[in-house]
């Protein structure tokens, strides 16, 4: 089924937003934040408004600035994104973070020169506009760490028993990467969702395009969202988060509750807090740019 949502802002054309089944039934996962559950089904069917200057911006990377690859390193950036950043951010006297599953320190090497505020790992690392980073290290950290040393191996083991299958390691979050075998995705997550169990207390399994992470359970992008928010140049204003999958949901959650703009990237299935959607990776980096104001590419 397709529902035709108003013109595209940037081209001109309507954009299909796909109706899509609850994300958590069809792919058989089995541990779906309950926060998540009951929400509209549709994908994000409004049409993006006008950017502000005046707001301040969040922005996930993969899927939403840059086209997803078969492996993380595998990756492109548009030539111009790193100047379309550093303008972004300049308009907003620094106001512009990105929040991303990525390390900072990948940020940095993806979009040099930009060295703006960023979220790593969905928030558990945080740097500020002036390039200080927020303090952490603290108990949960500590005890979830723990955790994802003991489950190191056997998330090894499962990604050896499908080829194609393989294991980021990102020191304190790991994913399960299954691009290559789609097929397999329910078993996957099954999988997953049983390692998990054991320690569920100090980590939280989170779904993406394709890919399942072991994650710290006291970080998500919603909650450092909240904590830029806290603190100048962010506070005060009204927040946009562009994201495209579960993990951004946390996100989209906390923005709405600040009265900001949510937007959802592209919709492959499931339902989704965001309020507003742009079609693809292209749209959002058109919508960015507000064009004809600045090349998106």
């Amino acid at each position: 089924m397709i529902h035709t949502a108003p013109h595209n802002l940037v081209s001109g054309r309507p954009e299909s937003i796909p109706l899509c089944k609850n994300r958590w039934q069809a792919s058989g996962f089995l541990i779906a934040p309950e926060e998540f559950r009951g929400l509209e089904t549709l994908c994000a069917p409004h049409k993006a408004p006008p950017l502000d200057r005046h707001d301040v911006l969040f922005i996930d990377v993969d899927g939403t600035l840059l086209e997803i690859a078969p492996r993380p390193e595998l990756v492109e950036v548009a030539p111009l994104l790193p100047d379309l950043l550093r303008r972004l951010g300049d308009e907003r006297e620094g106001a512009l973070a990105l929040i991303s599953g990525r390390p900072i320190a990948e940020l940095d090497r993806l979009f040099r020169p930009w060295r703006g505020a960023a979220a790593g790992l969905h928030g558990i690392e945080r740097r500020r506009p002036d390039g200080s980073y927020a303090k952490g290290g603290g108990d949960a950290d500590r005890t979830a760490a723990a955790a994802l040393d003991r489950l190191r191996p056997e998330i090894t083991a499962v990604a050896r028993h499908w080829p194609g299958v393989f294991v980021e390691d990102k020191g304190r979050t790991l994913a399960l990467h299954y691009r290559a075998l789609p097929d397999a995705e329910a078993a996957i997550r099954g999988a997953a969702a049983r390692l998990v169990e054991q320690d569920s207390d100090s980590l939280r399994l989170i779904a993406g395009n394709m890919v399942v992470e072991f994650q710290p359970r006291h970080h998500d992008k919603g909650r450092v969202i909240a904590a830029f928010m806290a603190e100048p140049p962010f506070q005060g204003r009204r927040p946009v988060y562009l994201g495209d999958d579960t993990t951004d949901e946390d996100g989209f959650a906390e923005v709405n509750r600040r009265g900001g703009v949510s937007i959802r990237i592209g919709c492959q299935s499931g339902s989704t807090a965001a309020v507003f959607g742009l079609s693809s990776v292209r749209g959002a980096r058109e919508w960015l740019a507000g064009a004809p104001h600045l090349p998106a590419t």
